[in-house]
């Protein structure tokens, strides 16, 4: 994780989640999101989620639904095997 990473996740009443630093959305469904941030992927479960607001140049997002957990995990290193073996 970069040292001047800015990230911060709010929850409100399991309803709504406030996401600040979010580089990209990866995928994401009724039941899962996942959303990247300086600070590694992030994982959001739950049911009926839906992203109401998504700012690329702010990193702002904001999900509804209801939240089951939220998971966060280093972020992955972009390409096949082979290319990581032969840099």
């Amino acid at each position: 994780m970069p040292e001047n990473a800015t990230h911060d996740l709010i929850i409100e009443s399991r309803k709504k989640v406030t996401l600040t630093g979010i580089t990209d959305v990866e995928s994401f469904d009724e039941e899962t999101i996942i959303a990247q941030s300086d600070c590694g992927e992030i994982y959001i479960k739950g049911k009926s989620l839906k992203i109401s607001h998504l700012s690329v140049e702010s990193g702002d997002m904001l999900i509804e639904g209801h939240i089951d957990s939220v998971l966060y995990a280093e972020a992955k290193i972009k390409g096949s095997l082979f290319s990581k073996v032969f840099r």
